[in-house]
């Protein structure tokens, strides 16, 4: 799928909002986009099990590489392959920084990282890919702090009205979080019926 395409089109031929700004178009027209997308059916099981895997890959931002990578190391976990590869994803470094309120997107949240503004355990990491463990610290840079998105995000301006989740330690107004442990998948906030993702690569 094309990266660059209109969040709000994407959104809508996913059938998820993936921004804020996104939500109102989704819940007013929540079909795909174009002349037939009122009538539009997915009809073959491929291509639930393919939408379904677009679904997973948009809310995280990555590509089909990045993807399938996880996959691979989700399939060597003992337990459901499917919980597996949402933990896999949810400890990436720029959806850990989405979570605990730092970022209202996770593009904004990947800018951030890939900008440099983002340390784990005081030093510097500037890959979105990276793997956060269990007791790692991740705070905003000193010489960033002072940038309009921390600030914002310091008042709790992209936190909204929801709580980080419970394997996140959060102090906003340090700009710091700690993962305190692996999440568990029913704790992770994405829409996915992650055992069609798995079919679609076991296939």
């Amino acid at each position: 799928m094309n990266q660059s395409r209109p969040k709000v089109k994407k959104s809508r031929a996913l059938g998820i909002a993936l921004t804020p700004k996104a939500v109102k178009y989704f819940e007013s027209r929540p079909y795909p986009p174009g002349e037939h997308g009122r009538g539009r059916k997915q009809n073959s099981d491929y291509k639930v099990r393919l939408l379904e895997k677009q679904r997973l890959r948009a809310q995280y931002d990555i590509s089909e590489t990045q993807m399938r990578r996880a996959y691979d190391r989700a399939r060597k976990v003992e337990g459901k392959t499917g919980d597996a590869l949402i933990v896999e994803l949810e400890r990436r470094l720029d959806a850990l920084v989405l979570r605990a309120g730092f970022a209202r997107t996770i593009y904004q949240a990947r800018q951030m990282v890939v900008h440099g503004h983002i340390e784990v355990n005081g030093r510097k990491v500037d890959r979105p890919s990276f793997r956060v463990r269990p007791d790692d610290v991740v705070t905003v840079r000193e010489r960033s702090r002072d940038k309009t998105p921390f600030q914002v995000a310091r008042e709790g301006g992209w936190a909204g009205d929801g709580e980080a989740p419970k394997y996140l330690q959060v102090n906003l107004q340090a700009l710091a979080f700690r993962l305190d442990r692996e999440p568990n998948r029913r704790e992770i906030p994405v829409i996915c019926e992650e055992q069609l993702v798995v079919e679609y690569y076991a296939r």
